[in-house]
């Protein structure tokens, strides 16, 4: 879960560099950069993609364009010792105004930059690399072996065999030249821009949960290890529309999409109540054909939420006013007769939330 807010600071030169930084919806954990790749900017798949994972385990990240490119000021020259100057800069930016980052993260040659600055930011306990080069595509600038080998920071390595731009050799150099802990992750198949949605994603989710291990754990009231079953926490800031959702071991978001205000890093309010009934709608379905030892394989739930005038509707009791509408769409795969998908549809009707939905409810609202 993220908000995502401006953040401007200087580089070395003086010149302004533009960034966006994610937060969790309540206090973050930790703090983190995001290096992009050579010539892309803050705005590639990958930062958005990482930063806004990482944000939604609780750690806030930093994502912004290097000198000379994207938003930021000054001339872009292709210097790599810039580039580490800028990530050095943007630690400063964060120790200053809200706290210095724990990880260091980069794609491609980010990556080699955010692996460089690490020895320059001392608060820094894991650096991450994704289809990073060890050596600067020819230019003078080569990464030590030896400071590689003294950083004593936790690494993560993401590369693909498949990557035609970095060889995956030199994946094998920054990982032999590292000391534990430090890990490898093949991303095979992916290419070197993470073009796939799913290959950015599952890097994304891997380096959210790598980084866990090496960052302090939240306190016991943030993970919701002590909710009951049939309890659930909302939590968000005024400053957004995003909220955090707690139930038993789970958290994820609630939020708007970017035209009604939000920052589309979770399903809206309907969607869950909708997502709730199609959920409820197709385990029960399951169950069923379970017992009865039906030869059903998967069912797929579709659902729209509308309103609509009370005249508009025919079989309903409610004649003036309006009335909220759900439509429900089942689709049973699996060798079913007539009369057992009949059945089916009718069961459909009878999972826990549709009838709640159905039941007179009444809502309790209380200060506490």
């Amino acid at each position: 879960m993220s908000e995502v807010e401006r953040f401007e600071f200087s580089g070395v030169g003086g010149q302004a560099l533009a960034g966006q930084i994610h937060r969790p919806a309540v206090e973050p954990v930790a703090w983190a950069i995001f290096a992009h790749c050579f010539t892309c900017s803050k705005e590639s798949r990958a930062a958005r993609y990482v930063s806004t994972a990482l944000a939604e385990r609780g750690i806030a990240t930093l994502r912004f364009d290097f000198t000379g490119l994207g938003e930021s000021e000054g001339q872009f020259a292709g210097a790599f010792a810039s580039d580490v100057d800028d990530v050095v800069a943007a630690a400063d930016a964060l120790r200053r105004r809200h706290r210095a980052p724990a990880l260091l993260l980069g794609h491609s040659r980010g990556g080699t930059a955010a692996l460089a600055a690490a020895a320059r930011v001392p608060e820094a306990v894991g650096v991450a690399t994704i289809g990073a080069p060890f050596r600067s595509w020819g230019m003078a600038q080569v990464l030590d072996a030896t400071e590689i080998g003294r950083l004593k920071k936790a690494l993560l390595i993401f590369h693909s065999p498949q990557d035609n731009v970095v060889s995956i050799d030199d994946a094998r150099e920054i990982f032999v030249a590292a000391r534990h802990p430090k890990s490898f992750v093949s991303l095979d198949g992916a290419d070197h821009m993470l073009g796939r949605r799913t290959d950015a994603r599952y890097v994304a989710d891997v380096l959210a949960s790598w980084a866990g291990r090496y960052l302090p754990e939240q306190p016991a009231q943030d993970l919701g290890e002590d909710i009951p079953e049939g309890r659930v926490v909302v939590e968000g800031k005024t400053s957004g529309l995003l909220q955090r959702v707690q139930t038993r071991d789970l958290t994820f978001a609630a939020d708007e999409p970017l035209d009604k205000g939000g920052t589309n890093a979770g399903p809206n309010p309907y969607d869950l109540l909708l997502a709730s009934l199609g959920a409820c709608t197709s385990m029960t379905l399951k169950m069923y054909a379970d017992r009865k030892e039906w030869p059903l394989e998967s069912v797929r739930v579709t659902l729209r939420h509308s309103r609509i005038h009370a005249d508009d509707c025919k079989d309903c009791e409610k004649d003036s006013g309006m009335i909220d509408v759900i439509e429900k769409d089942l689709a049973l795969v699996g060798d079913l007769s007539d009369e057992q998908r009949k059945r089916l549809l009718e069961i459909s009707s009878r999972c826990p939330v549709h009838r709640t939905l159905l039941n007179e409810i009444k809502i309790r609202s209380e200060l506490i």
